[in-house]
């Protein structure tokens, strides 16, 4: 992926403002009036990848609290944990994706798969090499289109043992590449993640309603 230059907005006024009378005052005193809407090419400042990362975090894990609220507040008697913590492309760092939680369900013949759900601010096809984890993402992520899309997947995890430290890493036993459900689809991530949670045949009845 091309590294990309960043600057930063400019201000937008409070209000509309007169336009200011630019020939006049040149005639009347020499020189040219220039604020900050004025700005050219040049002028503007531009921002350091880790500036990028660090706006980019703060919109995700937003986005990420927001999403939290919104599944907790469907049923009382489906609850998450709030697991807010984010990364950025290290070659993008506009892009990024947001962890929102984690919790276990059974899924197909698997019983008490742990799992976590990610929303992120672009759209890619997810790999299927078994040697990559999530945290490898040029590798994890395929095709990556940037722009004003969002993906929203969840991953099934399982714990390893890596001498004394132990770790998640991507349980493929269920899909190669641990894949529950990826979605563009706010409604669909919404009812997917809701069913996960869902812990007898009523709720999943109650979220399988959703219209």
């Amino acid at each position: 992926m091309p590294m990309f230059r960043y600057y930063a907005a400019k201000p937008k006024p409070e209000a509309p403002v007169a336009p200011k009378a630019v020939h006049t005052n040149f005639l009347r005193t020499g020189r040219i009036a220039r604020d900050a809407e004025d700005w050219i090419e040049e002028e503007r400042r531009y921002l350091s990848a880790a500036e990028v990362a660090k706006r980019t975090g703060m919109r995700l894990e937003t986005a990420g609290r927001k999403a939290h609220e919104r599944l907790n507040k469907f049923h009382q008697g489906i609850r998450f944990p709030e697991i807010i913590f984010h990364k950025t492309l290290s070659q993008a760092p506009h892009l990024g994706y947001v962890h929102v939680t984690a919790s276990k369900t059974d899924f197909a013949e698997y019983k008490d798969v742990t799992w976590g759900f990610y929303i992120a601010n672009f759209s890619a096809q997810i790999s299927e090499n078994i040697d990559v984890e999530i945290d490898g993402e040029e590798k994890f992520f395929h095709h990556v289109k940037p722009g004003y899309s969002r993906m929203y997947f969840a991953v099934a995890m399982k714990n390893e043992q890596d001498g004394e430290i132990r770790h998640n890493v991507i349980n493929r036993d269920i899909r190669k590449n641990g894949l529950l459900f990826r979605t563009t689809d706010p409604k669909a991530a919404l009812r997917n993640v809701l069913l996960l949670g869902a812990r007898n045949a009523e709720l999943r009845r109650i979220v399988k309603a959703i219209g």
